[in-house]
């Protein structure tokens, strides 16, 4: 039992280890994603242990000592997403007004997927004002027709590898366009969507390739990091949404969120997991909403199982520009900036 205990033990501390690697190489940043399955783990070990065996001898407290080191680590890391950390975004006011409210669906709802019904049934339910599909090929491209009253304005990528793409709005959109920022066949859709005050905002619906055995996190990274300089860029407020295919509280996305100067409105109130729907244990926050610091929430749920691999998400944004007086949004240095152009440069050269 007890070499069972020290072999876990030194399994969780060198995957924690292996996070703090800077490498794309997809077996490495794969160690960004359970870190609440390893402290969870690191922690049952430490309290086995220490009540069988305690810390008697000089190589217990080494095992012990570090294991614990893991296990605050991983804490520290996962802290910001829990109900006890600080809110990064404000509760929006009872009194706040519709017109400048905006109610955003995305769902990644697995190409394969044949339960089209279920996820227009939550259509119905949640009345978004925008909804944003990905993993959409032709065959959900047919079924997904069904909106085009309700939303009159479209932005439309079918596509047949996992990467299709479907935008639907009741609000107004302004030069949409579908690109191809690092992949040739992995698109994003950037437009501007006006509120019904008449104020115009910024939309980004995102969906990058995910680590996986053959395909290593440049490309991915590097989309995500030029998605944060183009959020910067303009001038008007800015909503990032989609399945980045990469955690909250990693290194990418925590750099996407000051190169872009972005809130993410899950801290503080949670992780929202939401892959894989299957499995409860190993599950992460893969689907992503972000925005600046010119909007409070009014609300933020994970939805119910529509036969995908992921739930789906649902927020209630409002725009108050005096929100920005409040909110301080992660702020870029220059070794971030620095950084963010290398990923950009790793990404097109890897592709």
């Amino acid at each position: 039992m007890k070499s069972i205990l020290v072999a876990s033990g030194c399994l969780l501390v060198a995957v924690t280890l292996l996070s703090f690697v800077k490498s794309a190489k997809w077996w490495i940043r794969g160690a960004d994603f359970p870190r609440l399955q390893i402290a969870f783990a690191s922690a049952i070990v430490l309290c086995v242990y220490l009540f069988l065996y305690g810390a008697e001898g000089t190589w217990d407290s080494i095992f012990l000592i570090t294991l614990a080191g893991s296990l605050g680590y991983q804490s520290f890391r996962i802290f910001p997403y829990t109900v006890l950390a600080p809110r990064e975004v404000s509760r929006a006011p009872d009194s706040a007004d519709a017109e400048n409210s905006v109610r955003l669906l995305i769902a990644n709802v697995l190409m394969e997927n044949r339960g089209a019904h279920r996820f227009l049934a939550l259509v119905q339910e949640t009345r978004p004002d925008i909804i944003l599909a990905v993993e959409t090929d032709a065959w959900w491209d047919e079924q997904l027709r069904e909106l085009n009253g309700d939303y009159p304005h479209s932005v439309k990528q079918p596509q047949e590898n996992h990467y299709g793409m479907h935008l639907f709005s009741k609000l107004e959109l302004g030069s949409p366009e579908v690109r191809f920022l690092v992949e040739e066949d992995v698109p994003s859709i950037r437009a501007s969507v006006r509120l019904r005050s008449g104020r115009w905002i910024k939309f980004f619906g995102v969906h990058p390739r995910p680590p996986e055995p053959r395909a290593d996190t440049e490309e991915r990274d590097a989309e995500i990091v030029i998605v944060g300089k183009q959020v910067k860029a303009q001038n008007r407020p800015a909503i990032v949404a989609g399945d980045l295919n990469d955690v909250a509280w990693s290194h990418t996305t925590r750099l996407f969120q000051r190169i872009s100067d972005t809130l993410d409105p899950r801290r503080g109130r949670g992780m929202f997991s939401t892959f894989p729907a299957r499995y409860p244990l190993v599950r992460w926050p893969l689907d992503h909403i972000f925005h600046d610091a010119s909007y409070t929430l009014v609300r933020l749920q994970r939805l119910r199982d529509i036969g995908s691999d992921h739930f789906p998400v649902l927020a209630e944004l409002h725009y108050s520009p005096s929100a920005t007086e409040e909110q301080e949004a992660p702020e870029a240095d220059q070794a971030n900036y620095a950084e963010a152009q290398e990923k950009i440069a790793e990404g097109k050269t890897a592709n």
